[in-house]
């Protein structure tokens, strides 16, 4: 499992405008690189993110290899009821990784 560092508000009113941002600890290895033997490096990425508020998608974004280690993502969506803003990463070999973060809307 990937750390993952998000920042989101715990509460806003309904209407207003929030700021998520969001950071995996990952390599984001594009499998052109070799190692210290010659060999080249296996291809290890997130090629996809996307936040859901309360199972509706309301960002979602395609990585491609030219991507820095560690991703880092900041967007805006509006508050409009309470519930639940969950983010999930996706990438080569399987990988998948989804954390959840809840908000109350006044």
């Amino acid at each position: 499992m990937a750390r993952t560092l998000i920042t989101a508000p715990t509460s806003a009113k309904r209407g207003d405008i929030i700021e998520l941002r969001t950071l995996i600890a990952h390599v984001m290895e594009t499998g052109f690189r070799p190692d210290a033997n010659g060999q080249t490096k296996p291809r290890d990425l997130i090629n996809r993110f996307s936040c859901r508020y309360n199972n509706e998608l309301v960002f979602s974004a395609e990585l491609y290899p030219a991507v820095a280690a560690n991703p880092y993502l900041t967007f805006t969506t509006v508050a409009t009821e309470s519930g639940t803003l969950s983010f999930t990463w996706e990438g080569d070999n399987g990988f998948a990784q989804t954390e959840t973060v809840a908000i109350t809307v006044t």
